[in-house]
């Protein structure tokens, strides 16, 4: 294996050599509490790579059903995906590669995403039920409520 370059983790210096990635999007994917976030921050300041949490395109109705306790519907996920699609294009008109995080655990929800974009490429964040749980009850103020974590996997 090679000595990961700038500080990146091996897999993804694996990731990037084995993918065309001019002007590439990469969505890691997983749950709410698996990591995603805080693993993209850091890979897109390794990289200096941009960065968007899917989370701020959520409508402000989703927000608040989750916020209830709800889970969201496909209905309610399509115009958030469709958005995510047109960001993922956006960043790459002006970044090499660029990294964006959301759940995307249908593939009918990642078809939307890589709708007309053949450089965007998943990367799934799989993590212990028991960690992630606990992740979550420790959030403050964050809108998915652990009891969805159950609906979501």
């Amino acid at each position: 294996m090679s000595q990961p370059r700038r500080g990146v983790p091996v897999q993804w210096e694996d990731a990037l050599s084995t993918t065309n990635h001019d002007h590439h999007v990469y969505v890691l994917m997983g749950v709410s509490g698996s990591g995603k976030s805080a693993v993209a921050s850091e890979v897109a300041h390794q990289l200096h790579a941009a960065f968007l949490d899917g989370d701020f395109l959520h409508p402000r109705s989703n927000i608040t059903k989750m916020a209830s306790g709800e889970p969201l519907n496909d209905d309610d996920r399509t115009p958030w995906l469709q958005a995510l699609n047109d960001a993922a294009f956006a960043m790459q008109r002006t970044n090499k590669v660029s990294l964006i995080v959301c759940s995307a655990l249908k593939k009918s929800y990642r078809d939307i995403l890589r709708k007309g974009n053949p450089n965007l490429s998943f990367i799934y964040l799989k993590g212990d039920f028991d960690v992630i749980e606990s992740r979550l009850k420790a959030r403050k103020g964050h809108f998915f409520k652990t009891q969805m974590l159950v609906d979501a996997v």
